[in-house]
């Protein structure tokens, strides 16, 4: 399914249920848990000109991100020499049938930086992701547990989250709090 993982990067400018982007600075929260009341605006972004990386609680039973498996692939060869295109161009064709989609969950499950990929960006969206509250400041309880990188911060995000020492000896409190997924597809 790493190829469904090039969606996250979509999701700085595609609309999520709330019609806001899926990473974006003022999704609404109402106070009210009947979902009335002057919205709270919640981010689930770090704003910047820098590669992308993505926080994900993975933990639930809904994903941040959903793919759904209608028909599974269905793999074709046109191989017979009684084939019209094998016998005049003396071409095989290989194809496959399948029929599935993906789309956006919760964004509250989600977290997309633009931010430089630091310990400080990290703990700063790992801090915000586990603050979201829904309607009614209901505590949503979210625990990050993937962070998602391209090829190139996937050693940045190692040293973050593997190494045991970082600043020149210090204890890493952050060492294997998420696990780090590297797509090269981002």
């Amino acid at each position: 399914m790493s190829w469904s993982l090039v969606c996250w990067a979509a999701g700085f400018t595609t609309a999520c249920y709330d019609g806001q982007n899926f990473f974006d600075a003022e999704h609404p929260v109402y106070p009210n848990a009947d979902g009335t009341g002057t919205a709270v605006l919640i981010s689930n972004m770090q704003a910047g000109s820098e590669t992308p990386w993505f926080l994900l609680d993975t933990s639930r039973a809904l994903k941040p991100l959903i793919y759904q498996l209608r028909r599974a692939p269905a793999f074709k060869a046109m191989t017979d020499t009684a084939d019209e295109g094998v016998f005049l161009r003396d071409a095989y064709r290989y194809g496959a049938d399948l029929r599935c989609n993906a789309g956006f969950g919760f964004w509250q499950m989600a977290y997309g930086s633009k931010a430089d990929l630091t310990l400080e960006n990290y703990v700063a969206a790992r801090t915000a992701m586990m603050g979201f509250t829904g309607d009614g400041d209901k505590k949503l309880k979210v625990s990050p547990k993937l962070l998602v990188v391209p090829p190139s911060l996937e050693e940045k995000a190692l040293k973050i989250l593997k190494a045991e020492l970082i600043d020149g000896g210090n204890s890493n409190v952050y060492r294997n709090t998420a696990e780090v997924l590297c797509c090269p597809y981002l």
